[in-house]
């Protein structure tokens, strides 16, 4: 499937069991960070890639339902966020981007 096709699949998916309110933002973004857990749980315990395909999964299904409650275009926030790196200058130490 397209992203913008399973955005909105996600998005029906949570106003069908009435999510998309303003008001459940902070339960929702509670539930982003417990899947962020689970995602670093896969991570740190090296599991399978399919289980932490899944967990990545979980988080983008999360961060899109805040998103939605919030009033903010995910689409709109990632573009927003790469126009802000794309040329952004720095060096990896350690695995990690450190930006000038």
């Amino acid at each position: 499937m397209e992203w913008e096709a399973l955005e909105l699949g996600v998005a029906q998916w949570a106003k069908d069991r009435g999510l998309l309110k303003r008001e459940n933002a902070p339960s929702q973004m509670m539930k982003v960070v417990e899947e962020l857990g689970e995602l670093a749980e896969c991570i740190a315990k090296r599991k399978r890639a399919s289980t932490t395909a899944d967990a990545v999964g979980d988080v983008l299904v999360t961060i899109i339902i805040l998103s939605y409650q919030l009033g903010i275009d995910p689409q709109y926030a990632l573009d927003l966020a790469y126009n802000e790196i794309k040329d952004r200058a720095g060096s990896t130490i350690n695995g990690v981007f450190i930006k000038k």
